[in-house]
């Protein structure tokens, strides 16, 4: 891998955005139960990838992502660039045969792990350092260009001896990035940054095949994303602007990517452009024991999982990549205090006591008060659950109306027909958008009717569930 290296003042301010850029980079490399085998295992890389132009107009992925953000820059600003992605390179595995030279096989069996063909992910990065003022005389372009290649790795067995070798092919890949930027309208001095990055390979599926995603991975730039940042300036956020930049934010186009502010909270010098949706300032939660690949799992769980895994299936792991490898490693070696540290973390804490408490509807986190309503009553105009009826046997179903529960005619349910003949209280009649009438119940003698009544979490039946009782025939 050949770069330019930022210098020492830009490194500190990527130092941050640079570990959640890592997480994005590797989100979904290789997942539980993290060998080849799996099915999950078996189409790779999910986010970011940048297909050749030539795949195919037919296909769900794209040859280029289009970021656009806002930037306040001061006099004499540099941007610093850095686009990031993984080179697919397929390995093959071969066997030493008897009287020397090598021979392809499906695996390699050895004491520790057991190799086996894998398209493995090279960290890759583009960088460039760009005064502002050349962004706004014209387009900046950085191009991309990788060679095709191949190396070899011998592979010993426990004794020393050569058991065969793993053979690496890269294929030729070529792209660029292309930076500008325009000065808006307004009393501010405010810019609108582009860059694009493309994959301009010349590769198409063979004449007569139809296009082959297997075929385009090791001429794609897989989970490509960049990095920005500038020396004497500030960006402004793309998800919570401030009011005066709400219409130019609005007129940003962002396409196969979303820019987020990356650094610590409180600055604003670095930007994230991720295939996958950030919030600002994302952060690796402190607590996290390692890389795990798989995001959409919960750490504990995963790590126990792992550790889990029976000793053929850690071998074969081991085999497929080294972070594989070292995924089974960590959850081996994961001290109980760690486990402890992940389970059951609160990420935030309010105040639930005081003068000021349950102020608001609803509260910072989405809990509405005691005191409101359950039900939106702007939302829902026209509609009074509270006050609705419904006619049952030519007579109104209303909140107050005492009915027995005759859930027999639809069944769907194993715990509504033990209720069946049971006392009940409406509470509520309610429409659906499909016009279908649902009315809230509680049950007569219920101790928890009153905290039901408070939460709004009450039992549902349809009108054809109900009957009135018998002395009131």
């Amino acid at each position: 891998m050949s770069v330019t290296a930022f210098a020492p003042e830009t490194e500190a301010r990527l130092a941050v955005a640079r570990k959640v850029a890592d997480a994005v980079l590797f989100e979904g490399y290789v997942l539980y139960p993290y060998r080849a085998s799996a099915a999950k295992n078996r189409l790779r890389w999910q986010f970011g990838v940048l297909v050749p132009p030539g795949w195919g107009a037919d296909c769900e992925e794209h040859s280029f992502q289009h970021t656009e953000c806002l930037l306040e820059p001061k006099a004499g600003a540099a941007l610093a660039v850095e686009l990031r992605f993984l080179r697919a390179r397929r390995r093959t595995v071969q066997r030493a045969v008897t009287g020397g030279g090598f021979e392809t096989v499906s695996e390699l069996r050895l004491a520790d792990r057991v190799l086996v063909p894998w398209d493995e992910g090279v960290e890759e990065r583009v960088t460039a350092v760009v005064p502002v003022a050349d962004l706004l005389a014209g387009d900046v372009t950085v191009a991309v260009e990788r060679p095709a290649g191949t190396d070899q790795e011998t592979v010993l067995d426990a004794d020393g001896r050569t058991a065969g070798r793993t053979v690496h092919r890269y294929e030729p890949l070529t792209g660029r990035l292309r930076l500008s930027a325009a000065e808006l309208d307004g009393p501010y001095r405010v810019l609108r940054l582009t860059a694009v990055a493309e994959n301009t390979s010349d590769w198409n599926p063979p004449a007569g095949r139809a296009a082959d995603r297997d075929a385009a991975l090791p001429r794609s730039l897989v989970a490509a994303h960049l990095l920005l940042t500038v020396d004497r300036g500030s960006f402004l956020s793309m998800t919570d602007p401030p009011q005066w930049a709400k219409g130019a934010v609005a007129g940003c186009r962002n396409l196969h990517t979303w820019p987020v502010l990356a650094a610590e909270p409180g600055r604003t010098d670095v930007v994230l452009s991720s295939p996958i949706i950030l919030e600002d300032h994302p952060a690796i939660a402190p607590e996290s024991p390692g890389a795990l690949y798989d995001a959409t799992e919960i750490d504990e769980i995963l790590a126990l999982r792992t550790a889990a895994l029976t000793d053929e299936e850690k071998r074969e792991a081991r085999g497929t990549d080294e972070r594989a490898a070292a995924v089974i490693d960590l959850a081996d070696s994961l001290p109980p205090e760690v486990l402890e540290r992940l389970h059951g973390t609160v990420r935030g804490l309010r105040e639930a006591t005081g003068p000021n408490a349950g102020a608001g509807f609803p509260d910072e986190h989405g809990v509405p008060r005691p005191d409101t309503p359950w039900w939106d009553p702007a939302s829902d105009a026209g509609f009074d659950p509270g006050h609705d009826s419904v006619l049952l046997d030519g007579r109104p179903v209303r909140a107050g109306s005492r009915l027995v529960l005759r859930p027999g005619a639809r069944r769907t349910d194993a715990q509504d027909l033990f209720l069946h003949g049971s006392g009940a209280t409406v509470e509520a009649v309610l429409h659906d958008v499909d016009g279908v009438v649902h009315v809230a119940v509680t049950l007569d003698g219920d101790p928890g009717a009153d905290l039901r009544r408070e939460q709004g979490r009450f039992l549902y039946f349809q009108p054809d569930e109900l009957a009135w009782p018998k002395d009131d025939d």
